[in-house]
């Protein structure tokens, strides 16, 4: 692993750092904020995974999630949406290839000898993060916008124990019914729609639910809310009873400006569940 760089951020430290990813066959940049009380002794961790086109970068400079997370004392672990590099596969469109790894482990061609993001989010990265710094595997949540609000949601659910909470900004909800999520899951993992309902938040949803709380926002004004279909994961949350509050906040879109104006509710809502649940 290598520091990238590392700067004072609300009395802690916002890093950036990259490491050879086995996982994915290429370099990995992912950033990290540790909290002051990360000098004293490990932290809650709150993963937060970025949508299409995003790098780490995204949510780490346009989300404010620091001041917030540093007031709660927790880390913020910002991955990479998918892999980089020369020799790894890409498309023209902004919606496959780099900057799209929609979180799976692809099983076709060309993709399937990179990307594997499922894996990388999931397994190899945490490895590296909690062997590196002083993070507690005890306490983690998970968040994410649009393709990985989809990510968080579906990792949570698929990874039974691993998270406390699960929130989510604009999601991709219904990724099996909507033109963001059946062009991507069929690239990645062939035409068999069997194998795309463990990356589906809504199938997931009601097949097994969550054993945490969830939240969700997502905007009025949202001009991509026709493929989030945020009403699909309402009526399976609904349907099980799942411990949930998925809002439409009027007025917003999809930009980081909607992002980091309920950035605070979202990590309150996530050190409640890490701290006291």
């Amino acid at each position: 692993m290598e520091t990238v760089s590392e700067n004072a951020c609300f009395g802690g430290v916002q890093g950036v750092y990259s490491h050879s990813s086995k996982s994915c066959a290429c370099d990995m940049t992912f950033g990290l904020f540790l909290p002051e009380e990360a000098q004293s002794g490990p932290v809650p961790v709150l993963w937060y995974l970025s949508g299409l086109t995003c790098t780490h970068e995204n949510a780490m400079v346009k989300a404010g999630a620091q001041q917030w997370a540093a007031e709660q004392g927790i880390a913020l672990i910002f991955p990479d949406t998918s892999p980089r590099g020369e020799g790894v596969a890409d498309d023209d469109a902004y919606d496959l290839g780099q900057g799209a790894g929609f979180y799976v482990n692809a099983t076709q061609q060309p993709w399937a000898p990179h990307f594997q993001m499922w894996d990388y989010v999931a397994e190899e990265l945490p490895a590296l993060v909690f062997k590196e710094f002083s993070l507690e595997p005890e306490l983690q949540a998970i968040t994410g916008h649009s393709m990985g609000g989809h990510g968080a949601l579906t990792l949570a659910m698929g990874l039974p124990g691993r998270f406390k909470s699960v929130s989510a900004f604009s999601p991709i909800s219904n990724p099996t019914k909507g033109d963001w999520g059946r062009k991507q899951l069929s690239a990645y993992l062939g035409e068999d729609e069997s194998k795309w309902a463990a990356h589906d938040a809504t199938l997931m949803m009601q097949e097994h639910g969550f054993a945490g709380p969830v939240l969700t926002d997502t905007g009025t004004k949202d001009q991509f809310v026709d493929l989030l279909m945020p009403d699909s994961l309402a009526q399976a949350c609904a349907a099980r009873r799942q411990v949930s509050t998925l809002r439409m906040q009027p007025g917003y879109d999809h930009s980081y400006f909607f992002v980091s104006t309920f950035m605070e509710d979202h990590v309150a809502f996530h050190a409640e569940a890490l701290y006291g649940g």
